[in-house]
């Protein structure tokens, strides 16, 4: 599954579909935590009304992704009990739905 350099191939999704977010939560919050686990390479933030609260947080090796959903799956952040699953498909969502 290797390419060249020693990173995956593109086609190992990174990312992680994160949901019940505090609406107040920064981009900065959420790097400093979900980056205790890797280098992240993004983080999308919900800013619809129906994806307020969710977040894409996007890891440049898929060992960390998997390593921050095993751990920050039910942690509470900001009184609030972390939902997350990494997901199997890209990122599709258009600007005006994450930012």
């Amino acid at each position: 599954m290797s390419s060249r350099g020693g990173k995956l191939a593109p086609e190992v999704n990174r990312a992680l579909f994160v949901k019940n977010l505090s609406y107040n939560v920064t981009p900065e919050e959420l790097f400093d935590l979900f980056g205790k686990f890797g280098p992240i390479r993004q983080v999308r933030q919900g800013i619809a009304n129906n994806t307020k609260g969710t977040a894409f947080v996007v890891y440049e090796d898929v060992a960390d992704a998997k390593q921050a959903c095993d751990k920050l799956n039910g942690f509470n952040f900001q009184n609030r009990y972390l939902v997350g699953a990494s997901t199997s498909s890209p990122l599709r969502h258009n600007g005006s739905f994450f930012r």
